[in-house]
């Protein structure tokens, strides 16, 4: 993504509030990308502690089955060797619980450097909305001053 500085005293009341706008628009879109991100992290950690709860004291034993984040059927634990694995867009493959919880792990790694860069963006972006709002700010000050002046002449 390419990023054009712009000075904002350059630019008058109309185009602050116009940059103003698609700023606001830009951080409403990384918080929420920001929480989807999280999101994913907390399901592959729970994914994490479902492979590590797959050991040799479950095997036979009856376990609920999540069909959905809400619909689960019972069902008994016969290989506690080996998990499927959801790898994305549809793909699943079987993997030994050590192999699937280095997978995971390695998603929440993957997951948690792409929060720290979008949490570092949020941080710029807030930060350029402040100064545009003071710019803002002053801007009317000055328009306000310049009304008063014309007024008493």
């Amino acid at each position: 993504m390419a990023q054009q500085k712009i000075e904002l005293q350059d630019l008058d009341l109309q185009q602050l509030v116009e940059v103003k706008k698609q700023l606001e628009e830009e951080l409403s879109h990384l918080t929420s990308s920001f929480g989807q991100l999280k999101q994913a992290q907390n399901r592959f950690a729970d994914c994490i502690e479902s492979c590590k709860a797959v050991d040799a004291s479950n095997k036979d034993k009856t376990i609920l089955v999540p069909l959905t984040s809400s619909l689960y059927v019972p069902g008994k634990l016969a290989n506690v060797e080996k998990v499927i694995v959801d790898i994305g867009t549809g793909y699943y493959v079987e993997k030994t619980t050590e192999d699937a919880i280095k997978f995971y792990n390695g998603k929440v790694d993957f997951v948690k450097e792409n929060l720290e860069k979008i949490q570092a963006t949020v941080a710029q972006k807030q930060g350029n909305l402040r100064s545009l709002v003071d710019m803002m700010q002053y801007k009317m000050q000055l328009q306000q001053q310049e009304q008063k002046a014309a007024v008493k002449a």
